[in-house]
C-alpha cells in the first residue's frame, strides 16, 4: 500500500514544520569589504584633522613671525620691516640701548610701579573675593554686577576726570598716585578670578580650623591661601602683565621723564619725522619682555599645581 503524501499547506496549517524547514541552511557570512559610508566617514575624519592642523599652524605662524622678526632684527644693524636673517650678526643694537636713560631707569620704574600696583591689587582682591565667596548678603549680586561693569569700562573714558582729580589732590606726576590708580583699574578683573578660586575650597576645612580656635584671618592665611596659591599666581601674572603693557595711564599721569616706565619710554624710538630705528627697537623689546618672562618662570612651579582637595575632605 502506498502512504498518501501530505501537501505542504496541510503541514503548515497543522503546525508541523515541513521537511525543508527541519534542515538548517548554512548561514556563514563571508567577509565583506568596508561599506561605502564607512569609507566616506574615515575620509571626512582625515580631512577635518588635516584642516584643523593647518588652522593651528596658521594661528601659530601669526604669533611666531612677529617674535621671529624681533629676535632677528635685534642682531641686525640694518634691520627693516621684513623678516630676514642678518648677514652679519652684531650686538651693536644692545650696546646702544643698554644705557641708564634708555633702559635701566625705565625698567626699574616699571618694576616698581607695576609690581607695587599688582601687590595692592592682589591684597584687595583676596579680601574682597573671600568676603564675596563666604558671605551672603542682599548687596552681593549688585556689587558683583558693578564689578562686572567696571571690567568693560574703557580706561580712556575716565582719564579726563581722573586727571582733574589728580591735579586737585596734588597726585599728578607721582608714582604712588599712579600706582594706586593702576591698582584700582586691575581690581575688578582680579576680584572675579579670585572669587572663582575661593569658591573651590570646601567650607568644612574652614570649620575645622575654627574648631581649633583659628580666627577668620588666620584661616584665610594658613588654610585657604596655600590651597589656592596656583590661582593667586595666575591672578598675579595676569595683573602684572596687564599693567606692564599699559601705556596710556603713565603717559597721562606722569610728566617727568625720569619717572616714566619702560612702556612709555619705548615711544622714544619713534622720531617725529617718522624714522624708526628698528634694530634698537627690537633689542629694547627683548629687554622689555625679560621681567614678564622672569616672573612667569618664577611662578611656573605654582602654576603646575592643581586644586586637589580630595585628600582633605573625607566623608
Amino acid at each position: 500500500m502506498t502512504t498518501p503524501t501530505t501537501p505542504p499547506s496541510a503541514s503548515i496549517s497543522s503546525g508541523t514544520p515541513p521537511a525543508v524547514a527541519s534542515s538548517t541552511p548554512s548561514t556563514r557570512r563571508t567577509s565583506l569589504p568596508p561599506a561605502a559610508g564607512g569609507v566616506r566617514r574615515v575620509r571626512a575624519r582625515v580631512v577635518s584633522t588635516v584642516l584643523a592642523n593647518l588652522a593651528v599652524l596658521g594661528v601659530a605662524a601669526v604669533f611666531i613671525i612677529p617674535l621671529l622678526w624681533v629676535v632677528l632684527a635685534s642682531f641686525n644693524r640694518t634691520a627693516g620691516l621684513t623678516v630676514s636673517v642678518p648677514d652679519h650678526w652684531t650686538l651693536d643694537n644692545f650696546r646702544a640701548v643698554l644705557t641708564p636713560e634708555t633702559t635701566f631707569r625705565p625698567i626699574t620704574n616699571g618694576i616698581y610701579l607695576c609690581g607695587g600696583a599688582a601687590l595692592i591689587t592682589l591684597s584687595c582682591a583676596t579680601l574682597a573675593a573671600y568676603a564675596l565667596s563666604r558671605y551672603n548678603t542682599r548687596y552681593k549680586r549688585p556689587f558683583l554686577l558693578a564689578v562686572l561693569f567696571s571690567t568693560g569700562l574703557p580706561i580712556t573714558a575716565i582719564m579726563v576726570p581722573v586727571y582733574g582729580l589728580f591735579v586737585q589732590l596734588n597726585l599728578i606726576d607721582t608714582i604712588p598716585g599712579t600706582m594706586l590708580f593702576m591698582a584700582s583699574t586691575g581690581l575688578p578683573f582680579a576680584i572675579w578670578l579670585m572669587k572663582n578660586f575661593m569658591d573651590s575650597v570646601p567650607l568644612v576645612l574652614e570649620e575645622a580650623a575654627w574648631t581649633d580656635g583659628a580666627s577668620r584671618m588666620q584661616t584665610l592665611w594658613y588654610v585657604i591661601l596655600p590651597l589656592v596659591w596656583p590661582g593667586v599666581s595666575v591672578v598675579g601674572i595676569f595683573t602684572f602683565v596687564g599693567m606692564w603693557g599699559n601705556f596710556f595711564v603713565p603717559f597721562v599721569l606722569l610728566l617727568s621723564p625720569d619717572r616714566l616706565p619702560a612702556s612709555v619710554s619705548i615711544y622714544t624710538f619713534f622720531s617725529q619725522y617718522g624714522e624708526v630705528q628698528y634694530g634698537q627697537l627690537a633689542a629694547y623689546s627683548l629687554l622689555y619682555a625679560f621681567p614678564v618672562v622672569a616672573l612667569f618662570l618664577f611662578l611656573s612651579r605654582k602654576l603646575g599645581g592643581t586644586f586637589a582637595f580630595g585628600g582633605a575632605v573625607k566623608g
